[in-house]
């Protein structure tokens, strides 16, 4: 079984919560929204419409779409269907500008929940986290610290899942360990 360098810290827990979440499938997704043959098949295979506004996600049973520009996506899904999503999508996509690439092993998601999470993310992050500007159910890609991250604040409880790449995953860990230790 396929391990983040994570695998072995258990969850900070406490007012606030620190977690690695389970080993989800992970397709980075290219294409152009502006082609109707790339879109609707792409929609029909991975489940849900592909989201086509900057920060924004769609959701559908256990999958996820994350908007990362205005010609690629990340979709989170099981990870026993990766493969098979991969190869239905090549087939169906077949002849059509477009790429499939499976970064299940590439990143990493960490949970943040609690009173202080806006706060916890703000020392090393830039963007402001306030939810009247980054409301739920809403995701960016942005820095923490050093790390490049997506992050997705998730319902309207203060809770987000951090995106990081495996190589940043324990460096953005231990960070957020000691800010919550600080607090």
């Amino acid at each position: 079984m396929t391990t983040s360098p994570l695998w072995d810290r258990a969850p900070v827990s406490g007012k606030n919560t620190l977690s690695e979440q389970s080993l989800c499938g992970k397709i980075n997704i290219r294409g152009s929204a502006n082609n109707g043959r790339f879109l609707k098949p792409a929609e029909q295979i991975f489940g849900l419409g592909l989201p086509l506004e900057p920060n924004t996600l769609a959701r559908s049973g256990s999958s996820t779409c994350y908007w990362l520009g205005p010609d690629e996506w990340l979709l989170h899904c099981p990870i026993e269907e990766t493969s098979s999503l991969i190869e239905s999508g090549r087939s169906r996509l077949s002849g059509i500008h477009h790429a499939l690439v499976d970064v299940s092993d590439y990143y990493t998601v960490l949970r943040l929940e609690g009173p202080d999470s806006e706060v916890l993310l703000a020392k090393a992050c830039p963007l402001d986290l306030h939810h009247t500007l980054f409301p739920a159910e809403t995701c960016a890609q942005t820095r923490f610290g050093n790390a490049s991250i997506l992050l997705d604040r998730r319902g309207k409880a203060p809770f987000f899942d951090i995106q990081v790449r495996w190589s940043y995953a324990e460096y953005v860990w231990n960070y957020l360990v000691r800010a919550m230790k600080a607090l």
